[in-house]
């Protein structure tokens, strides 16, 4: 087997100038695709990293039977929710983990009646990952001894017609089904640029939530933020054994638009991909047939001297999968070099923030991830054209008769 392999290693650097052609080509694509994928990554933690932090975290731990009635936003203490805290800070790539009551309910004003999700955070905890702590436009954030005072954000303000100072009735259902009323001043507005997010949200103290909730020293949630998303299943597995009776759910399940954009998204790229590197594939087809035809006298040599159809066409082959296989080490170093200073440098993406609803989380700059997150794909992917381009040659070659192969001029 080991003369196979030094043959077909000779064979595709007889000619040096076409195989590092053909070895170019491969490696290109390869690391466009790396780049590419380093710089989705980028994105997808400026973008979907940032609308995590705003929605409610990387994974957020419920009470048991929460998943069921999801819809209806219940109120169902969370048991041992400041062991989960403290356990949770304890696991590795955690940025923070913060105590909350999320619930649904309503505000109204002479404006009118808007149903809202009304969230007690803990202020000081989530100060320093909350987006919106970081996007507060007028007023000022929470503080965990505010009383009667709300966060609410820009889109809601505007429909509102609210300022700071201004006041607005909440109403929303306890823990015993009953309904709760207050009358909340606005201490603060945030502006994330994403109306839709900003109009369905109004933020309280956890202090307060408690009292207006009949939750004292309880909880319904615990939300987790970690420093980027693809981390959460290491973190669940290590939260799981210690808490087996609550309910450990990413944002992958808990926001569920946000995945199956970033799975669309995604999927489209990698059929991209695959054409893309299907040309760099034409490029070893042509090669090996270039060989066929030029070594032919030497192939009915082969043959005459004993060496099987099936022999042959497996050295052309290795020869194919060599020419694949150098191109893929060449694309993922070039990759990674290029990722790497992406990752140092950024893109400066401040001119196209005010595009979509979404890009108006970036801030200002995406910094490229080293593109490895499909490395095992994409060098399937090379390596499976590249066998399939030297299929035919490889035929042509096995077949060839002998006699005839030999008196080739």
């Amino acid at each position: 087997m080991s003369l196979y392999f030094q043959q077909a290693w000779r064979n595709i650097w007889r000619h040096k100038r076409r195989t590092l052609i053909v070895v170019f080509a491969i490696g290109s694509s390869m690391s466009l695709m790396m780049m590419y994928d380093g710089l989705v990554g980028g994105f997808e933690n400026a973008i979907y990293g940032n609308a995590i932090r705003v929605l409610g975290g990387n994974i957020q731990v419920h009470a048991e039977g929460y998943d069921a009635q999801a819809a209806s936003n219940p109120i169902l203490p969370l048991p041992d929710d400041a062991a989960i805290v403290t356990a949770a800070q304890a696991q590795p790539h955690v940025l923070a983990a913060a105590r909350r009551i999320n619930t649904g309910g309503m505000v109204t004003n002479r404006e009118g009646a808007f149903a809202v999700s009304i969230v007690g955070i803990e202020p000081e905890k989530e100060a320093a990952v909350n987006l919106i702590a970081q996007n507060v436009v007028a007023g000022r954030f929470l503080t965990s001894e505010d009383g009667d005072l709300a966060l609410i954000g820009q889109g809601l303000a505007a429909e509102m017609n609210l300022a700071i100072g201004d006041r607005f009735t909440l109403t929303g259902q306890a823990s015993h089904s009953q309904l709760r009323q207050r009358t909340l001043t606005v201490v603060g507005i945030y502006d994330v640029g994403m109306p839709d997010i900003e109009k369905r949200s109004v933020y309280l103290s956890l202090k307060e939530a408690q009292d207006l909730y009949g939750l004292t020293g309880q909880s319904t949630e615990v939300a987790i933020s970690l420093e980027e998303i693809g981390q959460e299943p290491g973190v669940i597995r290590g939260l799981q054994p210690g808490f087996t009776n609550v309910e450990i759910s990413s944002w992958e399940v808990s926001f569920p638009d946000l995945k199956y954009a970033l799975d669309r998204k995604g999927a489209v790229m990698d059929v991209f991909s695959v054409i893309i590197l299907g040309i760099a594939g034409i490029g070893i087809l042509n090669m090996l047939l270039m060989a066929v035809f030029e070594r032919t006298r030497e192939i009915g040599l082969l043959g005459a001297l004993g060496m099987r159809p099936g022999q042959i066409m497996w050295l052309f082959l290795l020869e194919g999968a060599m020419m694949g296989l150098v191109g893929v080490v060449f694309g993922v170093a070039l990759g990674v070099g290029l990722n790497f200073i992406m990752s140092q440098v950024g893109f400066d993406y401040s001119a196209f923030t005010s595009m979509t609803a979404y890009t108006a989380l970036i801030n200002e700059r995406v910094y490229s991830t080293l593109g490895l997150e499909k490395i095992g794909m994409r060098v399937a992917t090379v390596l499976v054209i590249a066998l399939l381009a030297s299929i035919w040659p490889a035929r042509e070659a096995a077949h060839s008769e002998p006699a005839l192969a030999l008196h080739h001029v």
